[in-house]
């Protein structure tokens, strides 16, 4: 028997005196020692499916069907039994550690709280089992770590921390939701092949959820593919990649960002240039507040973007791509030259700048945390027109419905609140945002890294479309690279705060100088669907 038996399971939700259906007669087994992935769109009902199995889903929900943990009934179980499974047999990681992690507590306190909880431990012994842990998923140094708090690790140290605290009772099933979304292709190869070590080591069954088909391919035994609550196709992972039988499994196949971005215009001019840039961070200690050294976040990057010209900007966490952005907008510190249309901008006082920042807008990675929930689409996206000005007098609504228009979404839509739109929504409504100021420049910081593939591919044919369109210069900060190479006509590599190799995105993806360029698009390849 598998160690977890999904039958017929259904998940409606409570809403305005309404359900609404989540999950729809889903069926599945998990034997050990195997990796299932359950793949589809967000909305597709695969978190809810997972939560499911130890009850997490909260009050509104109504839920039927059967799931066996070990053969024992888990729907209907009650809370004692609940709680012992719960992080001892069962197990989750989530996608962004820093929301599961505690901000206030060190990382032993932390690890230290799940083996009191369900194995009693304490004191030295307690201590020695969270070093090992840690030891075993590659942190280094483990035991001066101990008193480190979140904030203070990179995105992939957290995301092992995360996966120690999974592990640290030894449970026969892990269920990793998106673990690796947010991560850079070498760190995300980093804990793929960490996953895989462990689930041997240990003979768990993994159920893995993911929206990156690539990832499946690499990892996955199995694969059950959803679609608006229901698994539409599922079998071996090499029978289905190799003649997927639903409509709609060949279509998530399909999606990958392809081509490459229009050419740039002769005469286009320089949009943005940096000569020399620097942005070093103190390092102060005492009570005196004494620098004693410096955090090199960029070192003498030089680079330039011109109108209608897409820079990709390439890198591991902590290789300065966002700082570097950050300063050429002057949002951050900095030292070294930066021309904006020619001009010197440390030259211009506050209100010079200020001035210009219309022309300078940027795009976040993550929508729903850049989107006010208290204000509606429209005063989102017109917020910018009430800093700015109107120069040319028209009603903010029609402007509003006009860019609305633009990037794809229905104006009749504008007096909903974020929560109420999709991911891909939502990112173009952050797209519309900086496009009703008609910038010369937007940076764009991970701007499909959350999303699905085919969401992504849309936002991709989008800002393509724009740029062309309006003649914009792109920043691009990106760690997927086939997205990088489908947006960028050029590309600068990152490390360590240093521009390590920089070309043309055409020969620099055909033939990278140095050893790092080369790490970084193999370990994207290996995730390549087809590949």
């Amino acid at each position: 028997m598998s160690v977890l038996e999904v039958r017929d399971l259904r998940v409606s939700f409570r809403q305005d005196g309404q359900l609404i259906p989540a999950v729809r007669g889903v069926s599945f087994g998990l034997d050990r020692g195997e990796t299932v992935a359950l793949v589809g769109e967000s909305g597709s009902g695969k978190s809810v499916t997972a939560l499911s199995t130890v009850s997490l889903l909260g009050a509104s929900a109504e839920v039927s069907g059967s799931v066996l943990y070990d053969g024992q009934e888990m729907i209907c179980a009650d809370d004692r039994r609940l709680r012992r499974v719960r992080g001892n047999d069962i197990s989750f990681i989530f996608q962004e550690p820093m929301t599961s992690l505690n901000p206030l507590h060190t990382l032993e306190k932390q690890l230290r709280e799940s083996l009191e909880l369900h194995q009693g431990l304490t004191g030295d012994a307690a201590r020695a089992r969270i070093v090992d842990l840690l030891e075993r998923v590659g942190i280094r140094e483990a035991a001066s770590r101990l008193g480190a708090f979140p904030h203070q690790l990179s995105g992939g140290q957290r995301q092992r921390v995360m996966i120690a605290m999974a592990l640290a009772n030894k449970p026969d099933i892990l269920i990793a939701d998106e673990p690796t979304t947010a991560l850079d292709v070498t760190i995300q190869a980093q804990i793929l092949e960490l996953l895989a070590e462990l689930k041997r080591e240990e003979g768990m069954g993994l159920l893995f959820i993911t929206h990156d088909l690539g990832i499946v391919q690499r990892i996955a035994d199995r694969v059950c593919v959803m679609k608006d609550g229901e698994i539409v196709e599922s079998g071996p992972v090499a029978e289905v990649f190799a003649a997927p039988r639903h409509d709609y499994t060949r279509k998530l196949l399909g999606a990958r960002a392809v081509g490459v971005p229009a050419p740039v215009p002769d005469g286009g001019e320089v949009v943005a240039e940096t000569e020399d840039l620097r942005v070093w961070f103190p390092i102060q200690k005492g009570f005196l507040k004494r620098t004693v050294g410096h955090v090199k976040a960029v070192n003498a990057a030089t680079l330039r973007v011109r109108a209608g010209e897409t820079l990709g900007i390439v890198g591991e966490s902590g290789s300065g791509k966002t700082t570097l952005a950050l300063a050429i907008m002057r949002l951050i510190a900095s030292e070294g030259k930066i021309r904006f249309g020619g001009e010197d901008v440390n030259r211009w006082s506050t209100r010079e700048l200020r001035r210009h920042r219309a022309d300078m807008q940027i795009v976040f990675q993550d929508p729903f945390g850049s989107l006010s929930p208290r204000m509606t689409a429209a005063q989102i996206i017109a917020e910018g027109l009430g800093v700015h000005g109107n120069p040319g007098g028209r009603p903010e609504r029609d402007l509003v419905a006009e860019v609305m228009d633009e990037v794809g979404l229905n104006p009749a839509m504008m007096d909903r609140y974020p929560h109420e739109f999709s991911g891909g929504q939502r990112q173009r409504i952050a797209i519309a945002r900086a496009m009703i100021l008609r910038p010369k420049l937007v940076v764009l910081d991970e701007p499909t890294s959350a999303l699905d593939m085919t969401v992504q591919v849309q936002i991709v044919d989008l800002l393509r479309d724009l740029q062309v369109k309006y003649g914009l210069a792109y920043l691009f900060i990106s760690h997927d690279l086939h997205v990088v190479r489908a947006m960028s006509h050029r590309v600068i590599v990152m490390k360590d705060g240093d521009v390590v190799e920089a070309g043309e995105a055409g020969a620099l993806f055909s033939a990278p100088q140095t050893d790092y360029a080369r790490t970084l698009l193999a370990a994207a390849l290996e995730g390549r669907v087809g590949a």
